[in-house]
């Protein structure tokens, strides 16, 4: 199995170290995390892509530096999905999600008050990488509950098969790593 592979997005290029999944699934790592150049840049060329939309929800935590940048250079509110319930939240819709690049089934918690914001409003939901979707799903299930319209759901990459779905918008794919 190869170390790295080449990332090549946005006009820039990174080198991502490949991780086992499992025995036979690998992925290529991709951390927006501390890659200011990287977050800027991605952040630029999806706002191109997408359509007009009030507000961008994320889930915590690696899509929160694109969606902040996103929301920076358009000058809007954006909302991060959080993980664990906050003694801040006030009655906030939780729904449950599993991911490919974590082990354990996880639970998503929108504050009323950001609920409360989004219903009506045009929603763009924004990630790192659209893998499997599930982590889509249970953002968008926090949107409707929250009585927001969903108009997009985008990302800098799109991994594996979510590459070949219409429905979604992404600036470049990135495979998936299978060993024999």
């Amino acid at each position: 199995m190869q170390e790295y592979y080449t990332l090549e997005v946005a006009g820039l290029k990174r080198e991502l170290p490949v991780c086992p999944v499992n025995e036979k699934l690998y992925i290529a790592g991709f951390v927006m995390f501390s890659d200011v150049e990287l977050t800027e840049a991605c952040a630029t060329e999806l706002i191109k892509k997408v359509p007009e939309h009030d507000v961008i929800v994320t889930a915590e935590s690696k899509g929160i530096p694109l969606a902040y940048e996103m929301a920076k250079q358009l000058n809007e509110k954006y909302f991060v999905a959080r993980k664990n319930f906050k003694l801040y939240m006030k009655d906030p819709i939780c729904v449950n999600v599993k991911s490919i690049s974590t082990a354990a089934e996880q639970k998503l918690f929108l504050d009323k008050n950001e609920a409360d914001f989004i219903k009506g409003k045009r929603v763009l939901i924004v990630d790192d990488v659209i893998s499997t979707g599930e982590s889509l799903k249970a953002i968008e299930y926090l949107v409707k509950e929250a009585g927001g319209n969903i108009v997009a759901e985008a990302a800098v990459l799109a991994e594996g098969d979510a590459a070949k779905r219409d429905d979604i918008v992404f600036l470049s794919e990135l495979p998936l790593f299978f060993k024999d």
